[in-house]
This record gives structure tokens, sequence and C-alpha cells, in this order.
């Protein structure tokens, strides 16, 4: 399901062929997570057309470049997390008057690392440097927010990122880190895997104790700083991802993520 946008805007496309999102002081950016992003007809531009806060991109290193697929078999040449999402966020945030959404608001640039933590986020950590004025930067744990917040997933190196002095990116955690006392500073997301945790399929009516389960993470999740997502939600039907949504959001869960785009952006507006 393609996303609504202004007739203007589908003018500019069949006029000049360049996807881009027009300033807006005003935009509702939606709590909402592009899941493998890459895959999407148009990277990047998709999700920032339904107004997405979060955006997720799986990487493999070759040589001084990180390749964006999520087989190592689907690389393809030129499709890098360089030109696929980072300069063309770059020229967002430039068109937009210093954001991506030109409302000032910070977005979230997940990087799933499919290889050698250690040796892909070092390598993550040079090419970020060059974009270091659009991102927001940790230095001595201390947050300076940028227009993108880059959260690093997958295979993670926390040792190393821990005593890091200046981070380009944040810790992606996991479920058993909310009762650590890891500062949001480095750890400002919390995700992870749905059937671990929950039972219920969406199917039906989710049992009582889950919904207070679900409560009761997202509250402590809230209450520490952290942003908290679910991977691997139950989605085989709409009716399956419409009742899942619905929970999540009742909840409070930071972000909501989705494959089918228009659909979630659909759901989350229809109450606005």
């Amino acid at each position: 399901m393609k996303c609504k946008i202004p007739v203007l805007l589908n003018l500019y496309f069949g006029l000049f062929f360049i996807p881009t999102v027009f300033a807006q002081q005003n935009i509702f950016v939606l709590p909402a997570h592009s899941h493998n992003d890459y895959e999407h007809e148009r990277p990047l531009f998709d999700a920032l057309e339904c107004n997405f806060k979060s955006i997720e991109a799986d990487v493999y290193a070759i040589g001084d470049s990180l390749f964006v697929a999520h087989n190592s078999e689907d690389i393809k040449p030129g499709r890098t997390l360089r030109t696929l999402y980072l300069e063309p966020l770059k020229n967002q945030i430039t068109k937009n008057n210093g954001s991506v959404y030109g409302n000032g608001e910070e977005v979230i640039l997940f990087i799933d690392i499919k290889d050698d933590g250690l040796k892909t986020y070092q390598l993550l950590h040079k090419i970020l440097e060059n974009f270091k004025q659009d991102l927001t930067v940790f230095e001595n744990g201390v947050k300076k927010t940028g227009s993108i917040l880059v959260v690093v997933s997958g295979n993670r190196p926390f040792e190393f990122m821990q005593v890091q002095k200046i981070r380009y990116a944040g810790y992606d955690g996991r479920l058993e880190n909310l009762e650590s006392d890891i500062s949001p500073n480095l750890m400002p997301v919390v995700s992870d895997n749905w059937p671990k945790y929950f039972k219920w399929d969406g199917i039906g009516e989710m049992p009582e104790t889950e919904k207070q389960k679900l409560t009761e993470l997202s509250k402590k999740a809230k209450q520490k700083g952290y942003v908290l997502r679910f991977w691997g939600t139950p989605n085989r039907t709409v009716e399956q991802r419409i009742t899942v949504w619905t929970e999540l959001k009742i909840a409070g869960v930071g972000l909501i993520g989705a494959d089918d785009l228009g659909e979630l952006q659909k759901f989350l507006v229809q109450d606005e």
C-alpha cells in the first residue's frame, strides 16, 4: 500500500524525477519503523513519504564501503549505506532547513551489522565521521542532538562502543538490559523479538496477563529514557497486523514496525 502524498508532490516527482520531501514546520512524524527499508521500491524515500520516524538498513563491510543487503548473496554494486541513506539524508536536511522533515525532529537510522561486529562498526564510525554535522553525537557520555540518531543493531560491539570518547551512534539494547543501569546516551533504544516474550499471535483477544506485561515493559522503557521496539510481531494477515499494532499503540510502545509502510501509516493517522 502506497502512502498518500500531496498532489503537488506527485507533480514534483513527475516533472523532475527527484524524490524529496517538502519542508513542513508542522509535519506529524509517526512513531513508525520501516523494517528492511532497502527492500522497498525507493529505499528511504518511501519511508519519508509516509512520515516514518525510523528506518532500518542491514549492512556488510567490503573494502572501505558498507553495502546494504539482507544476505551477502544479495549485495549489488552501488547499493551502499552512503549512496542509499547518508547522502540522501544529508540532502534532505539541507533542503529542509536543518532537519530531515523540516520540523527539527530527530530521525532514527538503524544500521544492522550482519557480519563482523567490531570490524564493521569501526568502518561505520569512519564513514559517519564525514556526516557528523548532521548526526546526533555522543561525546564523553553527553548527547548533542542532531538531525539523525544512528542506532547500531545486529552484531553490536558493546564493550568497544562503551569506552569511545566520541560516538556517532547509539547501541540497540535488548529487553534483558531494561534492568541495567546503561545510560540512554549509550543505549537509546531497546529492541527485541516478539515471540521470545509473547505467545499471543494476534488472533483473538490478547490475554490480559500479556497486555499487562507489554504495558509494564513500555512504561519501564520510558522511565529509563529508552525507545522500545519489537521485531517479529505477527503479520501474516491484515487482521493480525492491525490487532497487534493496536495493542502496541495502546501500550505506548515507542516504535511500531512494518513492511507495508502505507498500511501502517493509514493505521496510525486514522485517529489523529
